[in-house]
């Protein structure tokens, strides 16, 4: 489990990192929830070396609402990266511009210069599907297909043409259950339908089909939001493992989740990216106004 220190030299747990600072007394008294307009430029550390993903003045519209306000963000390669912030901010609708999920969505609008190694994803040319196997997702609920659990993991290969042999699949849906932390579980059961699995094995199904198409990206939108304390801290292990192969971004409701899992957080609040920096940062000396209200818990 990640530690941190504080300048006083204590070695706090991640876990308790936004504990003890909302119960510090906040620098902002009366903060009042600004309007996008009223935010300025994004403060921190937006931009990294070694970027797998590199997005730059987008926007993003719902007919003619704006929900995404001239966001600039670089993700690491081998990196999570944690978005958070108050409900509606726009941190979901930022996450699913990666893999062009929102282009499933009738009247929503996507402006700006978005690359995945510096290729465009919104390029008039780039294929959605191949896409989506290069940037996976996993959602919120568990969504696994009403197929097998083997047949789960199995889809994706089949249609993308990773493997169509026997033997193939069979090597692809145990390496893949077992990176996911599932195949001791299901291995005597892989007939058996996915939808019969607890929540917390529903969600590692899920990370295993994404996974069984070789992505190099995984997004990750709240996934533990609808699972208990203990199937949550057995996902929260399987994304630090999974950073060693991946870059991951991960939306999250929970400050503590962010410290536990990520390397550099991005607070989003009313559409706009107002801070970007290194996990511990944000949580011990947030450079925003707004991040520190939030994290304080004087609003969300």
């Amino acid at each position: 489990m990640n530690t941190m220190t504080l300048n006083a030299g204590e070695a706090v747990p991640a876990e308790n990192k936004a504990t003890k600072l909302a119960a510090e007394p906040p620098s902002v008294k009366n903060q009042a929830v600004k309007k996008p307009e009223e935010i300025a430029g994004t403060v921190g550390s937006p931009f990294c070396d070694e970027a797998k993903l590199r997005m730059r003045n987008v926007n993003v519209f719902y007919g003619e609402t704006q929900a995404i306000h001239d966001v600039s963000l670089d993700i690491g390669r081998n990196q999570v990266v944690a978005m958070i912030g108050p409900s509606g901010c726009g941190k979901s609708t930022f996450l699913r511009c990666l893999n062009r999920m929102n282009d499933t969505i009738e009247g929503c609008r996507v402006e700006g210069e978005l690359t995945l190694d510096g290729e465009a994803i919104y390029g008039s040319k780039v294929d959605v599907v191949p896409l989506r196997a290069r940037v996976g997702m996993v959602f919120q609920k568990p969504n696994p297909f009403p197929k097998s659990i083997y047949d789960n993991v199995a889809y994706g290969p089949k249609i993308h043409g990773i493997a169509s042999r026997r033997a193939e699949l069979d090597e692809v849906v145990e390496n893949s259950l077992r990176r996911a932390g599932l195949w001791n579980e299901v291995k005597d059961r892989l007939d058996k339908p996915g939808t019969g699995l607890s929540g917390g094995q529903q969600q590692r199904l899920c990370i295993a089909r994404a996974i069984a198409v070789n992505p190099e990206v995984i997004l990750m939108d709240e996934p533990c939001s609808a699972l208990d304390p203990i199937a949550t801290a057995r996902i929260e292990e399987l994304i630090d493992e999974l950073r060693e192969n991946y870059t991951i971004a991960i939306v999250t409701h929970s400050m503590q989740q962010a410290a536990r899992v990520s390397q550099r957080t991005a607070y989003f609040h009313l559409g706009k990216l107002v801070e970007v920096n290194d996990t511990e940062t944000v949580f011990t000396n947030p450079q925003h106004e707004l991040t520190e209200a939030y994290i304080t818990g004087r609003f969300g």
